[in-house]
């Protein structure tokens, strides 16, 4: 056999369909067409297969991410951290690199780092008990003596009473319900009596509603019931019911909103303020509006700003939905740095303040991103949140710094993480499937990137706007007691109710008794300056015993702790 037959004989064998006749030569164009349109089909079919499958995965994808954040958002912690054992977490530090001990601020002088870490690794095997505490001395006291009856008085030995030689005192906490009582104003009229003319009568002071019959005590605890236990209208109702007063809820509608009404100056003043920052922090959260002209709820907004340290307040405007203006408006005489999330409502609010406002990103947003992308990219989320615990330990390291040390250690430490964050992420992003979470987070973080990188120019601006998401926790619990709002009056009510217990809270003041201190203070001033006093800062100062100082002690402790728990995280990466 030749080989151009042999060749031909093995090729037909294994390219030509069953039944075609090898021999004829005259066929070998029309198999090899078919042959084509046979290969471009199959070529067709594995691309629409590959296609489906790539679909498939990136709805994989999709599901396991939302079925991960459904069941941390239900069962889960809040708290997005990764332990320091979880063998996939990559390390703070890289190989080489020096740690940012030597820039930690001093801690206590009585008690070393060292022995701080042994004492939270030891934790677990001496946990020494709370102890009653002492009772306050501020609280009255009722005196209850409990004597010996009369048989057992007299002596057994002589048959004479025992006289008293001492006494064991034990002190029990009791509640005494508050009690409603009424107020009786009364103007006494004078006239003269020669004259029988030249009558007078006394002024009666103004009240925070003119005519009204809720004193300020009452609204202010109204208030707080409200705004700062998220307590609904109807249970308010069936509680002043209990004291024999029956008032409609609606009436405590209208008391709330002629209180924002006599707020009113002092709140225009707090908004002054807090644009006055040189940072301002804003964010925002939905809430439900019932309508009469829709047979369902319809969302309105509560938009949180949060001034800087020298201006501590915290105002909160309501609009009627997401759109733009509702920022726009609050913020047209703004000048200076915004940090807010990368909601596009804010880009032409930046564009189109000719550089009078500047955009300053949330870390923790982005950080958010890679955290919830972890059940489905672990190797990749794992080594975002490396870079962002470098930077977040440098951060917490110069927390007590000045603006201006905190900027050169910034500049110094966290620029350079960042550079190798933004090659990291350029170089990542082409290995994830486009529609990925990982590369939502990807995508997400490159295109904020300049925002995000605003911190390290400014030691004023923060890492993140964690302390203004704070802010509207409020809001959030209160929509699951009180679910929605009456109208979008009732939403300017709110907002401005809520700014001040806020405002009060930042301070760990007594709202209850700052409100009803302000609502009898400010109808009676006609002087702008005088409304300076009622400010919450500046009201903490001359009324040092409405602070709860036990809110003060808490955030020390757990300041405290929260150091504590980043060094021994510290230690246990470098002891990797």
């Amino acid at each position: 056999m030749s080989t151009d037959a042999a060749f031909t004989s093995a090729d037909d064998r294994t390219a030509l369909p069953a039944g075609t006749n090898t021999a004829d030569a005259d066929q070998l164009p029309e198999v090899v067409k078919q042959l084509v349109a046979r290969e471009a089909q199959l070529v067709a079919a594995l691309n629409a297969s590959t296609q489906t499958v790539e679909q498939q995965r990136e709805l994989l994808d999709k599901l396991t991410h939302e079925l991960a954040l459904m069941k941390r958002w239900v069962f889960g912690s809040r708290r997005e951290r990764f332990g320091a054992d979880d063998p996939r977490q990559k390390s703070l530090f890289e190989v080489g690199e020096q740690p940012v001990a030597d820039l930690e601020v001093a801690e206590s002088q009585d008690e070393s780092p060292e022995d701080e870490c042994s004492d939270l690794r030891n934790k677990k095997k001496r946990r020494p008990g709370h102890g009653r505490q002492p009772l306050p001395q501020c609280l009255p006291r009722q005196r209850v003596e409990h004597i010996v009856d009369g048989a057992e008085l007299s002596c057994p030995g002589c048959g004479q009473d025992r006289e008293k030689i001492s006494e064991v005192v034990s002190e029990q906490l009791e509640y005494v319900p508050s009690s409603l009582i009424v107020v009786e104003h009364v103007q006494i009229t004078y006239a003269c009596k020669p004259c029988q003319e030249h009558v007078v009568t006394a002024d009666k002071p103004p009240q925070p509603i003119e005519k009204g019959i809720p004193g300020p005590g009452l609204l202010a605890h109204i208030i707080a019931d409200k705004y700062l236990r998220h307590l609904p209208l109807y249970r308010q109702e069936e509680d002043l019911a209990r004291y024999g007063v029956l008032v409609r809820r609606s009436t405590l509608a209208g008391w709330m909103a002629g209180s924002a009404e006599c707020l009113l100056p002092l709140y225009e003043l707090m908004k002054r303020r807090v644009l006055a920052s040189d940072v301002l922090g804003t964010d925002d959260t939905p809430v439900k509006v019932l309508d009469p002209e829709l047979d369902h709820t319809r969302t309105g907004r509560f938009w949180a700003y949060v001034g800087d340290d020298r201006h501590p307040d915290v105002v909160y405007d309501y609009t009627t939905s997401r759109k733009r203006d509702g920022p726009k408006e609050f913020l047209k005489d703004y000048t200076g740095v915004l940090q807010a999330d990368a909601f596009s409502g804010y880009d032409k609010i930046y564009y189109g303040s000719n550089g009078k406002i500047v955009e300053a990103a949330c870390a923790a947003h982005a950080r958010r991103k890679f955290y919830e992308a972890r059940e489905t990219s672990p190797e990749a989320a794992h080594q975002a949140l490396a870079f962002f615990g470098r930077l977040y330990a440098i951060e917490h390291d110069a927390e007590k710094f000045s603006p201006e040390a905190r900027c050169a250690l910034r500049q110094e430490k966290s620029l350079p993480i960042l550079n190798d964050l933004h090659e990291w992420l350029n170089e990542t992003l082409p290995k994830m499937r486009p529609k990925s979470p990982i590369a939502g987070a990807i995508k997400y973080s490159l295109k904020n990137w300049d925002a995000l990188c605003r911190f390290t120019t400014d030691g004023n601006i923060p890492i993140d706007n964690n302390r203004t998401e704070r802010t509207l926790r409020a809001q959030a619990i209160g929509r699951r007691n009180w679910m929605f709002l009456g109208s979008d009056n009732g939403g300017r009510t709110a907002a401005v109710l809520y700014s001040f217990v806020a405002s009060a809270k930042r301070h760990h003041l007594d709202s209850e008794a700052y409100l009803a201190h302000v609502l009898r203070r400010l109808p009676a001033i006609t002087n702008p300056l005088a409304l300076r006093d009622l400010l919450p800062e500046r009201w903490a100062k001359s009324h040092p015993d409405h602070v709860l100082e036990f809110r003060r002690t808490e955030s020390a402790q757990a300041a405290k702790r929260r150091r504590l728990s980043r060094r021994e995280r510290r230690r246990q990466q470098q002891a990797k």
